[in-house]
């Protein structure tokens, strides 16, 4: 008995014949029609259809065999699949290759058979049609024909199945890719540092992310409660329904102003705004896409500073001997694949709109580090334009040298144990420009786990108007505005620490409390414009007298206070000091064309080391001194 050989394509044969689902599958009318045509028409008492798996064949469908399989290696179907055509048998017991076969010298003694290969439409042979009788006998050439035609009708069963599992696979992978790109829409939607809100054509909400809520203080449902009208500051709407008109009407893509909404609690609060439209691919209008930034602490800075994305799955209900109804069902199916691939350009599209429109620098990187997305503020922000940035890894762009080494051992923290320290929250961090210029900037990162791979979604900040302006109150809530001088809170801040200073160095300060006379005279006789000039220049001349070390005060009105530190000599020094800025302050001062004349009274304390004293302490110590040289007359210095 010659052994059956092993197809070439014997992998992907096994692979597409399990895949099918035939193998001990039920009976099925559209098999069994076919062997019962073949058992009569042939006239042979045994008709199969054999399907040849790894060890064994399997009859999805027989007539007159009550063996459901038998082993490969005995089977005459193992060796017909290696044939593109019919393989004919007059007499097994002729026949070398099935003499001593023992489904030729056993049951079902086979004598006769006649085969035809059924295969795939990619051209793998699956199975035969076969006909088998236990007496030798020869076939004519129509009914060898008639066997061919009817393994063909098999063949165009097999191949409408393939098709249909062919569309069932791309169907999945479409899902999938839609899902994924949902999963990031949403997290930029709801992630963004921004506000983002779709607004229907009537200008009621659609949908919004809790940034915008925030901004405005109302709730979602609230929100679809109204319109952006509603809560639009009324002076401000005519222009923001003016430019809309314009979106809609195509002669502008996109706008953007500033406005105000009237926030829950009646406060109105200034944005910035910047409105696309989404058009749908019947080519009318489906929504507004709204861009929205809190501009409510810039314009406080401001005034102060003049007066801030269908699932479908597809079941084939009935199958037909017809290859053109195959293909109608295959083109349903194809259709459907097209519409889910609609709504992933969609949401595509929804997504690319967000993110180029938005005010922050969007950065999406691999789990690598490595830059995949750069949108148009980045390219701003960071002077790297997209081309430039995608495929440089983040470390070696924007982070700077001495943050790197922290960067990737985060990264590698995160990739071994899950563990993050700077994953959804929000970070202050400098970042690199391409200038080599460095920028304060907020930080929000999210880590993203889409189909077994991470990819880091980030949104950057920049915060270096609110830096500055914070840097400017801080000044101003430390300094006096006329003069620059050190103001009352700061004197009792620097206080403390020169305590310290001379209780560390052993050597004592002074605290020189000074009062201004014959102020109020300029005040009355010149005005209050001249009693400015006249504190601006004592102020001046405070700073001049005194030593770095040394620090000038203006506490209130004409009242000045000096910190005198490092006085080796003690209250001797201080008041040769306090002498000194007298005469200074004695000299005349020029107005214009006016002079006016000053002088001061002046009080001394001294603080020795190991004292006691608080500071409030000090200052009203020095403070009564100053009045005692009041009321000796004025114009002189004492010390108490």
């Amino acid at each position: 008995m010659t052994m059956p050989p092993i197809p070439p394509d014997e992998t992907e044969r096994l692979h597409l014949l399990h895949a099918l689902e035939l193998l001990d599958s039920e009976a099925e009318p559209a098999f069994d029609l076919i062997t019962r045509l073949v058992s009569q028409i042939l006239h042979v008492p045994i008709a199969l259809v054999s399907l040849v798996d790894e060890n064994r064949q399997w009859f999805k469908s027989r007539v007159g065999l009550d063996a459901t399989e038998t082993p490969r290696e005995f089977a005459f179907c193992a060796h017909t699949i290696m044939n593109r055509g019919p393989m004919l048998v007059q007499d097994a017991t002729q026949d070398e290759r099935f003499a001593d076969n023992p489904l030729v010298t056993g049951q079902p003694k086979i004598r006769f058979y006649a085969g035809m290969p059924i295969r795939s439409a990619g051209g793998l042979a699956l199975g035969t049609l076969c006909a088998i009788d236990s007496k030798p006998r020869v076939l004519t050439p129509d009914e060898v024909n008639i066997l061919i035609a009817l393994a063909d009708l098999i063949n165009k069963e097999v191949q409408m199945r393939e098709a249909v599992l062919l569309t069932r696979s791309q169907m999945n992978y479409s899902q999938k890719k839609v899902q994924a790109i949902e999963a990031r829409f949403r997290t930029v939607f709801e992630r963004a540092g921004v506000g983002i809100a779709l607004v229907a054509p009537d200008g009621s909400w659609i949908s919004m992310n809790e940034a915008f809520c925030q901004i405005v203080g109302y709730s979602k449902a609230e929100l679809f409660q109204l319109t952006f009208q509603d809560i639009t500051y009324p002076e401000d709407l005519d222009a923001d329904l003016h430019l809309l008109q314009q979106l809609v009407a195509d002669k502008i893509d996109r706008y953007q102003l500033e406005k105000r909404y009237i926030r829950k609690n009646g406060s109105t609060v200034w944005v910035n705004l910047v409105v696309t439209k989404y058009v749908g691919q019947n080519g009318e209008l489906d929504y507004f896409v709204s861009i929205i930034k809190d501009t409510q602490d810039r314009k406080e800075a401001e005034e102060s500073l003049a007066a801030l994305r269908l699932s479908l799955e597809v079941r084939v209900l009935a199958r037909t001997h017809d290859l053109q109804e195959a293909n109608e069902k295959l083109s349903l199916a194809m259709a459907q694949k097209m519409q889910s691939e609609l709504v992933l350009r969609k949401r595509e599209a929804e997504l690319s709109m967000v993110i180029e429109s938005a005010n922050d620098a969007y950065v999406c990187m691999d789990q690598a580090g490595v830059i995949i997305e750069w949108n148009h503020q980045a390219e701003q922000t960071f002077g790297w334009s997209a081309s430039e940035a995608i495929g440089c890894a983040l470390d070696e762009l924007i982070i700077p040298p001495e943050m790197r080494e922290a960067h990737r051992a985060g990264m590698k923290r995160y990739h071994a144990s899950g563990e993050h320290k700077v994953l959804n929250q929000r970070l202050e961090l400098m970042a690199l420009r391409r200038d080599g210029s460095v920028l304060p900037t907020e930080v929000r990162v999210r880590a993203l786990h889409i189909e077994g791979h991470v990819i880091f979604s980030a949104f950057l900040h920049d915060i270096t108007e609110h830096k500055q302006a914070e840097l400017k109150r801080e000044h101003e809530a430390r300094h006096d505005v006329l003069t620059g001088l050190p103001n009352r809170r700061m004197l009792f801040e620097l206080i403390p620490h020169a305590i310290a200073r001379v209780n560390r160095q052993r050597i004592p300060l002074a605290i020189v409390f000074l009062d201004l006379d014959g102020f109020k005279a300029v005040n009355d006789t010149q005005g209050h414009e001249a009693g400015d000039a006249v504190l601006c220049a004592v102020a001046q001349r405070l700073r001049e007298s005194v030593r770095d070390t040394d620090t000038v005060v203006r506490l209130a009105g004409d009242e000045f206070t000096l910190i005198l530190e490092f006085l080796s000599g003690g209250v001797q020094d201080a008041r040769l000091l306090a002498e000194k800025l007298l005469l200074r302050i004695q000299e005349p001062i020029f107005i214009g064309k006016n002079t006016a004349h000053v002088s001061a009274s002046i009080g001394i304390t001294l603080y020795l080391p190991g004292s006691e004293i608080t500071p409030n302490q000090l200052v009203s110590t020095a403070d009564a001194a100053m009045y005692e040289a009041k009321r000796a007359g004025k114009s002189r210095v004492c010390v108490q």
